[in-house]
């Protein structure tokens, strides 16, 4: 009966519980969809080769490497400061800024510097807050 009032938590581990049970959700869901939209999905061949032939393929797949990159760094980048939320900063200002570089449809010297300081500015705004105010750390 002893064991029953205790509460053990690993650390190391329980912060993954959250993300697995949301995937877990969104991928029935995802199968869901498929299994009553098959037929649909059977013919939408040509609607997507339409939508890939007429998108802008720099930015999409520059945004699929770019948002990669960033999460796949964070941790990384945060393990030589632990606990301090640096791996989120130091890899949110070249995301922001390289994002909207990506997007800006006529870059200026002065549209550049906007966004340069908007990419400092943001992110460190938002490290602050997490750090500061809420006393959250980042990775």
């Amino acid at each position: 009966m002893g064991d029953l009032t205790k509460v053990t938590i690993d650390f190391q581990s329980s912060h993954l519980l959250f993300p697995i049970i949301i995937g877990c959700v969104l991928a029935v869901l995802g199968l869901a969809i498929v299994i009553r939209e098959r037929s649909r999905i059977a013919v939408s061949g040509d609607h997507w080769r339409n939508i890939f032939s007429q998108m802008n393929k720099f930015q999409f797949f520059g945004t699929l490497a770019l948002t990669l990159a960033y999460f796949s760094l964070m941790v990384p980048v945060g393990d030589y400061w632990p606990n301090t939320g640096l791996g989120f900063l130091l890899c949110s200002i070249p995301f922001v800024f390289l994002a909207g570089l990506q997007f800006m449809h006529t870059r200026t010297a002065r549209s550049v510097l906007i966004l340069a300081l908007v990419a400092v500015c943001v992110p460190s705004l938002i490290w602050w807050l997490f750090t500061e105010i809420f006393f959250l750390t980042l990775p």
